[in-house]
Order: C-alpha cells, then sequence, then structure tokens
C-alpha cells in the first residue's frame, strides 16, 4: 500500500476546518492533522462575527468573493440542515437615510440583480413593511440573505473529522518549517513538536502572514488588524428590529457600516465599526502587543491608507468612544432607538491585507508557494464563503507546484 499523503492544515477556524472535511471527504483513508494555536476551536473571527449569511451582493463580477459567496452560501445551508444547526434564510434591507444615497443603492440594486438575486426595490412605504421602525427614503429587500450559527458549524466540521480520523490538535502553534522539498515543507516545527507534511494549507486568519513567513513564504500583502465593537439592544428594544437592517457602505472601504442583526438566539447585534486594533487579538483598547502594533506601523501601506482616509479613521475612533455617537449612527436607521438600549456585547477583529502601496485587498487572497497554500485575505463573506474556498484550494493542491 502506498504511504498516505500527509495534509496539515493551519487554523481552527471555519475555513481551515472546512479544508480539512473536504480532504478526508475527497481522500478516503488521507493523512489529514489540523493544528490550532488556541485551547478551542473558532476562537477568533469565525467565533465573533454577525452571524450572517452572506448574498453575494456587494462583490464586483468577476471577484473571486462574487464566485464563492452565492455558491458557499448555498453549501452551507446545506450543511446545517444535515446537521441541524440553527440557521434562517430571512432576507435583509439595505437602506437608504438620505437622497444622496440613492445612487449607491441604486449600484447596489443592479448588481444583485447581475448576480442573479432576487433583490427588490422599496419604496419608503414598502420598507416599513418589512421593518416598521426603519426610517428610508427606499431601500432594498435582499430575500437571500440569512443568519446562522457559525461556532455550531464549526463544532460539526469537528465531529465530521473525528469520524473521519484527523488528527485534531489544539494548544499547538507554528512555530517554522524544515527539511527538504519546495518551501521547506517536509517538517512544520510547532510548539508540540515537529509534524511531517508532505502539503500544508495555512488558514491563520489574523495570524497569515506570519505564519507564511514562518514557512519561508514572502506574502504580497501584511495583515492590519481592525477591531469591531457590538452592542446589543436590550430585551425591550428587540422588538425594533425584525431580521436585518444594513445601511448602504461607503463606496472607499471594504466595511458595510454599522448595522442590526437578529441572531439565531433572537438577540439584536449592532455594529460593527472599524477602528485600528492594537493587538493582533485586541478585543479592547486595553490590550495592546507591542510586536503587532510595530508591524502595522512599520509598514509603509499603513500610512498611506491612513492619509487617505485619516477622517473616516477619526470618526470611527470617536463612536468607539462615545455610545452616543454608536447610537446616533444606528438612529439614522432606526430613530426609536435609545443610547440606553444598547449593551456592549463581545467584539470581533477583521483580518485585512494590505499591500504595501496603501491599498486594502478587496478581495479573498490565496497563494501557493511549492506545496504550501497560503490564505492570506479572508475577510467577509469568508465565513459564508467557506464550503466554496476549500473546494478552491483542493483543487489547487493537486495542480504540480
Amino acid at each position: 500500500m502506498p504511504t498516505p499523503v500527509r495534509h496539515l492544515v493551519v487554523g481552527g477556524g471555519i475555513l481551515g476546518l472546512a479544508v480539512a472535511d473536504r480532504l478526508c471527504r475527497e481522500r478516503p483513508g488521507a493523512d489529514v492533522t489540523v493544528v490550532e494555536k488556541e485551547p478551542s476551536w473558532a476562537v477568533h473571527q469565525t467565533g465573533r462575527n454577525s452571524g450572517v449569511i452572506h448574498s453575494g451582493l456587494y462583490y464586483p463580477p468577476g471577484s473571486l468573493k462574487a464566485a464563492f459567496c452565492r455558491a458557499g452560501a448555498a453549501s452551507l445551508v446545506a450543511f446545517a440542515r444535515e446537521e441541524g444547526i440553527p440557521h434562517e434564510l430571512c432576507g435583509k434591507l439595505v437602506v437608504a437615510t438620505r437622497t444622496d444615497e440613492l445612487p449607491g443603492l441604486e449600484r447596489l440594486h443592479q448588481r444583485g440583480l447581475a448576480h442573479g438575486l432576487a433583490v427588490t426595490r422599496l419604496t419608503r412605504e414598502e420598507a416599513r413593511a418589512h421593518e416598521p421602525h426603519v426610517d428610508a427614503v427606499a431601500a432594498l429587500h435582499v430575500p437571500e440573505t440569512g443568519i446562522i450559527d457559525y461556532p455550531a458549524v464549526c463544532a460539526a466540521l469537528v465531529r465530521r473529522l473525528e469520524r473521519a480520523g484527523a488528527t485534531l490538535l489544539l494548544d499547538t502553534e507554528v512555530l517554522g518549517a524544515g527539511g527538504g522539498g519546495p518551501a521547506g515543507a517536509s517538517v512544520v516545527r510547532t510548539s508540540r513538536g515537529d509534524l511531517p507534511a508532505d502539503l500544508v494549507v495555512a488558514c491563520a486568519g489574523l495570524q497569515a502572514d506570519l505564519v507564511a513567513r514562518r514557512l519561508g513564504h514572502r506574502p504580497s500583502a501584511r495583515i492590519v488588524p481592525f477591531r469591531g465593537e457590538y452592542f446589543q439592544l436590550r430585551p425591550e428594544a428587540s422588538h425594533l428590529v425584525r431580521h436585518l437592517v444594513y445601511p448602504v457602505p461607503g463606496p472607499d472601504l471594504p466595511f458595510l457600516g454599522v448595522h442590526l442583526t437578529r441572531g439565531t438566539d433572537g438577540h439584536v447585534h449592532a455594529g460593527p465599526n472599524a477602528v485600528l486594533a492594537l493587538a493582533r487579538e485586541g478585543y479592547d483598547w486595553r490590550t495592546v502587543r507591542w510586536s503587532d502594533l510595530r508591524e502595522t506601523l512599520t509598514h509603509p501601506g499603513f500610512w498611506r491608507l491612513a492619509a487617505r482616509h485619516h477622517r473616516a479613521g477619526a470618526a470611527e475612533v470617536a463612536r468607539s468612544l462615545s455610545r452616543h455617537r454608536f447610537g446616533d449612527s444606528l438612529r439614522r436607521l432606526v430613530p426609536e432607538l435609545r443610547d440606553d438600549d444598547l449593551m456592549p456585547a463581545v467584539a470581533g477583529v477583521r483580518a485585512q491585507a494590505l499591500r504595501a502601496d496603501g491599498t486594502l485587498v478587496d478581495d479573498f487572497l490565496v497563494e501557493r508557494d511549492g506545496r504550501v497554500v497560503h490564505v492570506l485575505n479572508a475577510p467577509s463573506p469568508a465565513a459564508t464563503s467557506a464550503f466554496e474556498i476549500a473546494r478552491h484550494i483542493v483543487t489547487l493542491l493537486d495542480q504540480t507546484p
């Protein structure tokens, strides 16, 4: 019998687990190991997001995001039904609250139609039929958008991997690589010892560029962490939002703006904003990791980005420091919300890839170096798209390096 190919997946969020699951399903008997530096799965981006199943509305035709999101959403919903994971395709509203937002709303409408979505343009009265407490000049209704419990998805993937005989290692950090072969990937050094690997997939999220360098790759972009802060509506105010309510996003940044989302547990979350995090895993202003901050501040792209968007950045910081300002952003969508309706909730950090010229990488970024595939940019809608990204990565592994 031939020796099985040894596959090593770095990262225990939804993307790494989905890659490992696909390897086990497409390659019965494959030797698959997943390493995660935390003591549990889905600790960072996967477990700290809005829990939205995205429709693909926002993404430019021809992008990987557009290609993977629609198919990924269908795969995700099918998986949730199979595994009994809480989810709902409840639809959402994208709300224009000023007349100067109407051109942006129409651009989204046309893009949604081009993607084959059943998106419809609504008047103020029609929008209120969906969300009675929303104030809108006009709105889009996107029925394909939904909500899901992403940590539950990861728990189900872990159970499937255990049944398939995969090796799952928590508390295991990648430190480097050595040995012969392209990209030095025949042995991966970890905090629990050396692991042999013929093929490696690095889905390290907030640590993606660091792990890439440890494995001998020179990534084309660097991760800059942006914290997204959330509030949760008090139960007495949760009736103000039925499903999901989003603003028209700004054209220059990849963030969708502060929005309102009713989760699978019935709670309504508000957020996120977007402020520079002072650590890759900096979920509040008190958490500072100087090595991470130095990585950001010595990156020439960061200062070019800051010069172009300093006003927007200052406004985000002000909103972070003031619940009233945060509330004002929400009152544009739902005027009845009061500051006292907002309770602090768990924050998240987005791993945003940034190039040296100061441009944000707006699409998924996957680079192959010999026998190692590096996922270097996988922000939203990566969770929605995880099963399709995994399919793409396994296809890359089948190609001769």
